[in-house]
């Protein structure tokens, strides 16, 4: 099929933008479009003439596109792959008029020859197979024709909603970039960072005449045909065009002396002459400090500001507002014009290299608040409240969330370098911590080397490679140019690093007139470190210190300090400044003082923080457990944990509790990255007047792969349970009080939301018996939506001089002997509490008879979904104790997987016992999981971002 003929106007452009491209000296590409939006298919209808211009010095036999709406088609794209990453199956079990596409109805070349073209394996690139190969300087022209069809905007942003509204973003064809001998064919995975090449571009756009359009292109005209309405879209020197089409008109175009801005950013609290003087005075903030910009108009979309928000207070639900409507507005307006104000002129491979950009955006952010809100604390009004107004956090500044959230990953050995690919990135760092990082990266420099000459630096590279290729590289040059000071461990160990900067005062000897001040580099990063001396609170004296490669003494004068303080201001994103002072007036003046706080805080590194907060627990036996917990943990993960629990049990009318000390060591660059030491212990009830106590010290040791993006884990743990139990002398228990059990676990898991598989190998000793055993999860989510859930146990004693089943493998409910499991009532053999199941050794949900084994056991239980979250489940196995003949066992049921191991019921039909639906009684064969820690819930929303 040949395409259609081309308008005047099309053609008039098209010729415009070819003198553009001679005029800058350079071949460019020039891209004309006719697109016919389907409103009733939500199809686009495409016509596209594409002139290619190969400016490299290679012949190319063929050209990559970027399709990236095909990303969208099945359940084996980079995109869909991604999203199962992050534990969202939306894309997995979409049926088929929920899915994107691209189908591709003819490919001619300017002699109307046609081209071949293929899919390559990322199905989201498209190769065109050229007739003749292109040779280098010289052009071709090709003629695409072919249909869109958009998905529901329920997985990203991209498509439409159920109210007519579309987003269009990386919608068509676009060039993939050739350079250096190499294609470079970047998958859609939902990261915004398209790498198209630079062309100019015009569209003319079809769609109902009920709808407005706005673009980032510039729109030169719109028009009414007798059945749609017709846009001019013209884009020079530029990428890809986003179009929002809306039933309403939702857009202001404000006119700045500086920028033209197209916004549908809301603040419906903020009266529209207030919002348009502060709009004009972000304009002027952003080309006072980058310059002018290139094109007609910027667009500033709420869209663009809800894919990036201001993570932090602002996404509190709309009747807390910590902060003040002006700043509010401002500081989203602010964040959402620079990232779409960079991304339509600095042209970085942003999958590579985005580090750039996002050290622009928020270094810029961080000189605003500086500039025009220097006391904005980071809680706003919500810092004065009583209550509140105690806690570190409410005294911190806005911009100190910045270090804070960095700080996130980096204490739970997460932090990645700033050179990390974008889409090697877990999701807090890609999202928030990496970004952060470099926006501090920077405000650290201009601390260094003066602000004014970072400024001056900002704004040439922008003059000097806007509407460019670009790489940091250029950047980086340009400051490094700017000062005199040796500034190339910026880049070396900032940028290309993920080290830790972490410096201590290790030693002050005094005299009369001077300080001889020993510095020691624990984090390996060679990078400058700022000393303060401090008088009374106010600073006397302020020195920077570089090339501490491990220790270095520096002799200062005296002017009359009593504190010696690194990274005062903490302007330095540290580590740990937990050891960052000390005291010139003796010994017992360095001893920080204790600081009880309720509840939980940031870490404030001058004091030594015990928090403590009311709990509450329960089990039958000790009925309610009201408690105080007492613990250091902040808001930050620290190396050493101390947590305690002491608690009253109304029921028992005695103390009750928990406690342990916890010490976490992590390794970077290396595979093993953490190890665990820990002591702790607990006492509770396990039946009427009967208490145990258990006492545990163990060690544990953690791998991971260098891809963190991957949920593949591998732990070995060691432990020594001792057990101490006070036994009611009429409870009928005829084992030794205490017990002490030698157990080592080594667990493999890969915990994805498609394929899961997890197993372990457990061994315990103790002095009346040894057993080993094995366990292996598996679950699978098919394409065609159903979820097979599998799991095989086995074990055996290898001694047993036991003579009760205390410590036998269960079929159903597992003893609990070294109290792992938070049972209700553990001890119950009828009632409601013992129809609570804990899936665990033989993972059956039907009560056998005898359903303990003294010398091995060997099941599988398996489920699968009938209708969401409706399943068949089935278990089958052998149990054999000593003296007797193995015995087959077996039940099924329908399981109502409500969420995964954490809210389950389960219904038996039929098993070793007959047909239980018809038996007497039955309700009290229901089966139940619950799980009411709020830590493990949380889980499952960390699981998404970490």
């Amino acid at each position: 099929m040949s395409p259609k003929p081309y308008n005047l106007s099309a053609i008039l452009l098209c010729v415009f933008a070819i003198i553009l491209g001679m005029g800058s000296g350079k071949g460019q590409h020039l891209n004309t479009l006719t697109a016919t939006l389907d409103g009733a298919k939500k199809d686009i209808y495409i016509q596209q003439q594409f002139v290619y211009v190969n400016d490299s010095n290679d012949s190319l036999p063929e050209l990559f596109f970027n399709d990236w709406p095909q990303a969208y088609a099945d359940k084996n794209t980079a995109l869909a792959k991604r999203f199962a990453e992050e534990f969202k199956k939306g894309l997995h079990l979409a049926k088929s008029h929920e899915r994107g596409s691209t189908k591709i109805l003819s490919v001619v070349d300017d002699h109307y020859s046609g081209l071949t073209w293929e899919r390559t394996r990322q199905k989201d690139i498209i190769k065109f197979s050229l007739n003749e190969p292109l040779a280098p300087k010289d052009s071709i022209k090709i003629f695409i024709t072919y249909r869109v069809k958009l998905p529901p905007n329920k997985y990203t942003p991209f498509g439409y909603d159920n109210k007519n509204k579309y987003y269009l973003k990386d919608w068509y064809l676009t060039p993939a970039v050739y350079s250096d001998g190499k294609w470079s064919l970047y998958s859609n995975k939902n990261l915004e960072d398209l790498f198209t090449g630079i062309t100019n571009t015009n569209i003319t756009f079809n769609y109902s005449k009920s709808l407005f359009l706005a673009s980032n292109f510039t729109e030169v005209s719109t028009t009414n045909t007798p059945f749609l309405k017709q846009s001019h879209l013209e884009g020079i020197n530029s990428k890809s065009a986003e179009i929002i089409i809306t039933p309403t008109k939702t857009f202001t175009k404000h006119i700045t002396p500086t920028l033209t801005i197209l916004t549908d950013l809301e603040a419906p609290k903020y009266d529209p002459i207030s919002k348009g003087l502060s709009i004009n005075k972000v304009a002027q903030f952003i080309t006072g400090n980058l310059g002018e910009y290139p094109h007609r108009q910027l667009l500033v979309s709420n869209i663009d500001n809800q894919k990036n928000p201001l993570y932090g207070l602002n996404q509190l639900p709309s009747f807390v507002t910590p902060y003040e409507d002006q700043f509010q507005f401002e500081m989203e307006f602010l964040k959402t014009a620079l990232n779409s104000f960079l991304r339509e002129t600095l042209f970085f491979d942003t999958r590579k290299d985005r580090w750039v950009n996002d050290a622009l955006v928020n270094y810029l952010m961080i000189n605003y608040v500086d500039t025009y809100y220097e006391d904005q604390k980071l809680l706003g009004k919500l810092s004065n409240l009583w209550g509140l107004r105690s806690f570190h956090l409410a005294k911190m500044d806005f911009n100190e969330q910045y270090s804070f959230l960095h700080m996130l990953t980096a204490r739970k050995n997460l932090d990645q370098s700033l050179r990390t690919a974008n889409d090697s990135l877990i999701k807090f760092n890609q999202k928030i911590a990496n970004r952060y990082k470099a926006g501090l990266g920077l405000a650290y420099l201009s601390e260094y080397i003066g602000q004014d000459k970072v400024a001056k630096s900002i704004s040439e590279f922008y003059e000097n490679y806007k509407l460019k290729p670009v790489r940091p590289e250029d950047f980086v040059g340009i400051l490094e140019g700017s000062t005199e000071k040796d500034i190339r461990w910026f880049n070396k160990e900032y940028v290309s690093s993920s080290k830790r900067i972490d410096y201590n005062i290790s030693n002050v000897f005094k005299t009369d007139d001077s300080l001889a001040i020993t510095l020691k580099n624990k984090g390996g990063t060679n990078v400058p470190i700022s000393l303060f001396g401090i008088r009374k609170d106010s600073v006397v004296s302020k020195y920077w210190f570089s090339d501490i490669a491990e220790s270095k003494t520096f002799t200062i004068p005296r002017q009359g300090e009593d504190r010696l303080v690194l990274n005062y201001d903490q302007k330095i994103p540290e580590f740990n400044q937990r050891d960052n002072w000390k005291s010139l007036n003796g010994f017992f003046s360095s001893n920080k003082k204790l600081k009880f706080q309720f509840f939980k805080d940031t870490e404030d590194p001058y004091y030594n923080q015990i928090f403590y907060v009311p709990v509450m627990g329960f089990n039958i036996y000790d009925g309610l457990t009201p408690g105080m917990r007492i613990h250091n943990k902040t808001l930050l993960e620290r190396p050493f944990i101390f947590d305690f629990a002491p608690s009253y049990a109304l029921k028992e009318k005695a103390m009750v509790g928990y406690g342990k000390f916890n010490f976490k060591k992590y390794y970077q660059d290396k595979n093993m990255f953490v190890a665990n030491y820990a002591i702790g212990g607990s006492s509770f009830h396990f039946a009427e007047n009967s208490r145990y106590t258990t006492v545990t010290p163990s060690v544990s040791f953690g791998w991971r792969p260098d891809n963190l993006i991957s949920n593949k884990r591998e732990y070995l743990t060691f432990r020594y349970v001792n057990v101490f139990r006070i036994i009611d002398e009429n409870q009928n228990i005829n084992t030794d009080p205490d017990y002490n059990v030698l157990n080592a676990r080594y667990i493999n898991s890969n915990n994805g939301v498609i394929d899961y598989v997890s197993w372990f190998v457990d061994a315990q000793h103790s002095s009346d018996f040894s057993k080993v055993a094995f366990n292996l999860e598996y679950r699978k989510l098919f394409e065609n939506n159903r979820q097979l859930n599998l799991r095989f146990f086995a074990g055996k004693f290898l001694r047993n001089r036991t003579n009760s089943d205390f410590f036998s493998f269960a079929l159903d409910r597992p003893t609990d002997y070294l109290f792992d499991y938070n049972y209700l009532g553990r001890s119950e053999d009828s009632g409601i509490y013992s129809q609570q199941i804990i899936i665990a050794e033989g993972g059956f949900k039907s009560k056998l008879e005898n359903p303990f084994s003294n010398d091995w056991i060997a099941t599988t239980n398996a489920s699968v979904n009938l209708w969401r979250w409706i399943e068949l489940y089935g278990d089958v196995g052998f149990i054999k104790s000593k003296g007797f003949k193995e015995r087959f066992v077996y039940d099924s049921g329908v399981r109502l997987n409500l969420v995964t191991d954490y809210f389950e019921l389960y219904f038996p039909l039929y098993s070793n016992n007959g047909w239980e639906v018809s038996q007497p009684n039955y309700d009290e064969k229901i089966r139940f999981i619950v799980t009411l820690s709020p830590k493990t819930l949380l889980g499952l929303f960390n699981r998404k971002w970490f």
